[in-house]
């Protein structure tokens, strides 16, 4: 076992958290959010990497003392990967509608929130 991919992730994380926080234009800091949310991916794939891992279908051809990768991690990859979609592009319709409301993406020169 490697800790090459747990690095790999905190470094993604860390630069999409140090982009979201220095960012100035609103699309950029929806754009480091996926990169925070793209460390995420790297964190399920090492949790759930198996050396010499079968993939998780029971045959005749696969003996049954092998070791399998865990279904429940890649279950829960392609999940993150459909939250990530949803949650960018309600992202993205914020920041169009801010737009147009403001005239600027700049999170800085946006008006004062009224209700």
């Amino acid at each position: 076992m490697t800790v090459l991919p747990y690095l790999v992730a905190g470094w993604l994380l860390v630069v999409g958290l140090w982009g979201v926080i220095t960012s100035r234009q609103l699309v950029h800091q929806v754009v480091c959010l996926t990169v925070v949310q793209s460390s995420t991916y790297v964190l399920l794939l090492a949790v759930g990497y198996r050396t010499g891992g079968y993939a998780p279908i029971v045959s005749s051809s696969v003996p049954p003392s092998s070791p399998f990768v865990d279904p429940i991690v890649q279950a829960l990859a392609l999940t993150d990967v459909v939250v990530e979609a949803t949650v960018v592009a309600v992202l993205l319709a914020l920041t169009v509608q801010a737009h147009k409301r403001f005239g600027t993406a700049d999170p800085d020169r946006l008006g004062e929130l009224s209700g």
